[in-house]
């Protein structure tokens, strides 16, 4: 049965000017029903809608949507080759650089006449002042002016709306005091420079933002945009990546990085695939290997064969994931959301009760902020009330303006979802990784999780009188297990040849065992117990196999009619490194459980081995049980993370509080887990639970730094103590160092 087709649309969307647009834009598209999810890109300006299987693309219900959050958007063209190569670049730090470097230019020359020269009273220079801060508020400002129109048209109010009327307000006195021949102080120097420094503010924004996401742009360089192409002669012909169709063949030279997924059909070579699991050790490819998209060639010259193009490479998978996970939002945001939402409103009244405080009760608050001098700093008191009045309420709207609160969390999702990439580790969403730094216990599945996932063949015995051994107990035992997909079936199948032994009437009990007729008889192969059940007499055998299973083997016994033919002991090796890391999970107060369906004694073992205790140790489950004993530790309180891979596990991936796969590179968009690693190396799992707190603990960081910012500045503000000047430095101050704070996630070692 065909899946649904998934539709997406992208918008070109205009008036965003910083990450706090893009999360309302984002907001806007996701509202809209039939939408799966929507990515906003800040700098492009570019909104990419995916709609959900089998719903159509309603392009213009999410372009009514952006436009009801206050901003424009129509669907996005694609520019030609030619007029995209004479294009100029666009991106977020190129919309500020004008106002930075002109508005800079212009406040610089300002605060030198006015605090260099001291010619502020000057008439000469207060007319060339109006001169030099008109272009400022018409050129720079326009920015500013426009977001808030927008958003005051849907009855909305932003930071955009602060910047405008704090410098409105500021310049319009100015000019107004300057017209009227009042030889007072002017504001032109401040109206200028809360554009300017704003505008600074929003350009190291957009820096910083570009620095977090540089995982993620690493990502997207890497596939080349030319490959080899192999035609049927065997000519190389150098074609556009895009017009790869599966079944092509491309030639890979040594440095080449591979164009699309694909599987080597000649020649032998190693692939550096650390971009993609963050394993620095290259591995070998020979014909029948998979290879990946963006992965490097070190050394050979392969021939590969197409299977996945576009959307359907591992690598546009994996930045899917990251993408969405940058734009996700975590629970703990909703607090600054909910304070975001009601701010503006509430500053702009402070504000306006600040302007009317010094303007009708001018004594009372001079008197006021002169007492309190003592305890901070001395300040000078503009001497008319109403220039004291416009001054300070302008310092309180500059000050308030919430963008920082509305970074807190989102740019610390943006650097530790890529500082989970670079290592190997996909993060589902923010959610994701705010429950991955609140577990408090972690349960392995067995197979492929703690073990290699790789079952040999230990040891193997025939409990056959010597004349009843026509056939070999090996061939036997693979006719039976040749049809079946069981991983234990599929070990025994290779132990001999099942075309030695043609059977029938073949059938399974999944997960128990198998049975067929051979030779009038029936034989059975599978689990102990389940053979028991088959009325098989086990006797002094049984005993073997108890013992041989407390070694850490899985034994499955052959049976011939109601009697015990033979035994096969399976051994799957135990990972490097997993006794450190159960280790360092109980150091760091984590508890840690062992979930198996192999017999108690063999999962005892394996828990002896690994240092987990044995009462945390829960055997013969068979996979649909598992989530019930996951369900049971959740009901007494322990919040837990399961690890599994990712196969046979999504039921209990899903009723894990965090579901871990681990997984291949191809598996990534089937997996039903919050975090997939891409590599199986199990130390990766300590280090994802750090990187969790550590970004949670990131994010607390931030929200409190900003509420306490915006708690302290604005009294002291509105009571004259920062001026509108060191209102806007500070504002732009409070955005770069939350960045920065959440910059710090991409260059730290995480250890739990």
């Amino acid at each position: 049965m065909n899946k649904p087709a998934v539709q997406t649309s992208v918008l070109e969307v205009g008036g965003m000017s910083c990450q706090g647009c893009a999360r309302a834009v984002t907001g806007a598209l996701e509202a809209v029903d039939g939408v799966d999810h929507a990515t906003v890109e800040l700098a492009p300006g570019r909104a990419v809608v995916v709609w959900r299987p089998g719903k159509p693309a309603e392009t213009d219900a999410v372009i009514a949507a952006v436009r009801s959050a206050g901003f424009e958007a129509r669907v996005w063209t694609p520019p030609s080759a030619a007029s995209a190569a004479g294009a100029p670049s666009d991106s977020a730090m190129g919309g500020w650089r004008f106002n930075v470097l002109f508005g800079g230019t212009i406040t610089a020359l300002l605060m030198i006449g006015e605090w260099g020269f001291h010619w502020g009273m000057e008439r000469w220079f207060q007319l060339a002042a109006l001169v030099l801060a008109l272009p400022v508020q018409v050129f720079c400002g326009a920015r500013f002016y426009r977001g808030a129109w927008r958003q005051a048209r849907v009855l909305r109010a932003n930071m955009d709306l602060l910047v405008a009327l704090g410098s409105s307000t500021a310049f319009l006195y100015s000019a107004w005091a300057l017209a009227a021949g009042g030889m007072g102080h002017l504001y032109f120097l401040e109206a200028a420079s809360i554009i300017t420094l704003i505008s600074i503010g929003h350009w190291l924004e957009a820096m910083a933002s570009d620095r977090a996401a540089g995982a993620l742009k690493a990502l997207m360089i890497l596939a080349p945009a030319t490959a080899r192409r192999l035609d049927p002669s065997g000519a190389e012909t150098a074609v556009p990546v895009a017009t790869l169709t599966p079944g092509d063949r491309v030639v890979l030279k040594p440095g080449d990085r591979v164009p699309v997924d694909g599987s080597v059909e000649d020649g032998e070579s190693s692939m550096d695939e650390a971009m993609l699991t963050g394993e620095a050790v290259p591995v070998e490819k020979r014909a029948g290997a998979k290879v990946y998209a963006g992965t490097l060639n070190q050394e050979g010259r392969l021939v590969m064969r197409v299977t996945a193009t576009g959307a359907d490479t591992a690598l546009a998978q994996i930045i899917a994931v990251v993408q969405r996970a940058q734009q996700s939002r975590a629970e703990i945001q909703r607090l600054g959301d909910r304070v975001s939402s009601v701010f503006v409103p509430v500053v702009v009244g402070i504000a306006a009760l600040t302007g009317l405080w010094w303007g009708l009760g001018y004594e009372s608050a001079g008197e006021t902020a002169r007492s309190l001098m003592a305890w901070l700093w001395p300040v000078s008191i503009p001497a008319a009330p109403l220039a004291a009045a416009v001054v300070h309420a302008a310092a309180v709207l500059i000050v308030a303006c919430p963008c920082a609160m509305g970074l807190a969390t989102p740019v610390a999702i943006m650097a530790g979802t890529n500082a989970a990439a670079s290592r190997g580790i996909l993060v589902r969403d923010g959610v994701a990784l705010e429950k991955t730094g609140r577990i408090t216990a972690v349960v392995f599945d067995k197979t492929g999780t703690l073990t290699e996932g790789r079952l040999e063949l230990a040891a193997a015995q025939d409990l056959r009188p010597a004349p009843e051994r026509p056939v070999p107990l090996e061939t036997l035992a693979a006719a039976l297990a040749a049809p079946s997909q069981h991983p234990l079936s599929r070990v025994l199948a290779r132990v001999g040849d099942p075309a030695g032994c043609p059977v029938a009437e073949w059938s399974e009990s999944r997960g128990r065992g198998v049975q067929a007729r051979w030779r009038g008889e029936v034989l059975r192969l599978g689990a102990l117990p389940w053979l028991e059940e088959c009325r098989v007499t086990v006797g002094e055998a049984g005993r073997q196999a108890v013992e041989a299973c407390g070694q850490g083997a899985t034994v499955v016994g052959l049976a011939i009619g109601d009697r015990l033919a033979g035994l096969f002991a399976l051994r799957d090796r135990i990972k490097p490194g997993a006794r450190k890391v159960v280790a360092r999970l109980r150091a760091a107060g984590k508890e840690v459980y062992l979930l198996s369906g192999d017999r108690a004694v063999t999962a005892l073992a394996l828990a002896v081995e690994t240092g987990i205790p044995a009462a945390h140790v829960f055997a013969e489950v068979r996979p649909e049980h598992k989530a019930s004993r996951l369900r049971a530790l959740q009901e007494r309180g322990v919040r837990v993370a399961f690890v599994g891979d990712g196969i046979n596990d999504a039921p209990a991936l899903a009723q894990a509080d965090l579901g871990v796969a681990v997984a291949r590179a191809s598996d990534v968009a089937r997996e039903a887990a919050d975090v997939v690693l891409l590599r199986s190396d199990l130390e990766v799992i300590p280090e994802v639970l750090a990187l969790a707190q550590a970004t949670l603990r990131t994010i607390r960081q931030n929200l409190f730094w900003a509420f306490f910012y915006n708690a302290a500045a604005v009294p002291l503000a509105a009571l004259g103590f920062l001026s509108p000047i060191v209102c806007a430095a500070a504002m732009g101050l409070s955005d770069v160092l939350v960045i920065g704070n959440a910059l710090r996630l991409r260059h730290r070692r995480f250890r739990i």
